[in-house]
């Protein structure tokens, strides 16, 4: 298996180890996405369950505040901003307007790098096109020289071999597409669980007695 991979490799061309180079690429991106989100979201759950919410739902603001200055995590970042001005101004529409200047902070280091991956497909997927072009126009130079007889056998084969570098153009592009999806998912889930905690404590300020309600 090894060896059929490995000449599979050798036969493609040039153009094949510059594909190499752009898959190695963006999987190194897409392992150090995962790695990046999953630490995200452990933080992000630890922070808000067992730091910020509890604090939230007994009321005590400042207890909220101190844990999420206390924290590292996104999370704690978008939800601060809204207890900080719920602490200021009980206003619903200043701690939304909070919240969503937090989020615009904290989402580009989680969508960070990831669309290079979908680039970076691209660019595999032409660089394969590129690559077989090229080895067409040069079978087709060499046949044209060649013997007669020789000419049927010497362009199948050189088409064969031209045709790799599509073939591992595409290999190498599908997955980095694929990851990309993924990241895309997981970076919306969690996008999704910071308007999920912002509504959390828009309602949790909103339940309070007639008195002391958001105006």
């Amino acid at each position: 298996m090894l060896e059929t991979v490995v000449r599979f490799f050798q036969e493609g061309g040039p153009f094949m180890y510059p594909i190499a180079v752009v898959l190695v690429l963006g999987l190194a991106i897409a392992l150090e996405r995962f790695i990046y989100l999953g630490a995200v979201r452990r933080r992000n759950r630890l922070a808000f369950e067992r730091g910020i919410l509890p604090a939230l739902q007994q009321r005590d603001y400042q207890r909220a505040m101190k844990a999420a200055n206390g924290s590292d995590s996104a999370i704690a970042g978008v939800i601060g901003a809204g207890i900080a001005r719920l602490l200021n101004n009980r206003r619903r529409e200043d701690i939304e307007y909070a919240m969503e200047e937090g989020l615009m902070e904290v989402l580009p280091r989680l969508e960070k790098r990831t669309q290079y991956l979908a680039t970076l497909a691209n660019i595999s997927t032409l660089l394969g096109l590129l690559g077989t072009i090229i080895g067409l126009i040069a079978a087709f130079t060499a046949v044209a020289a060649a013997d007669p007889s020789q000419k049927a056998s010497l362009l199948s084969g050189s088409i064969s071999v031209a045709m790799n570098t599509t073939a591992f153009g595409l290999m190498s592009a599908i997955p980095l597409l694929m990851f990309h999806a993924l990241l895309q998912t997981r970076t919306n889930e969690i996008v999704d669980s910071f308007e999920m905690a912002g509504v959390k404590l828009l309602n949790l300020v909103a339940d309070q007695a007639p008195g002391e309600r958001l105006a």
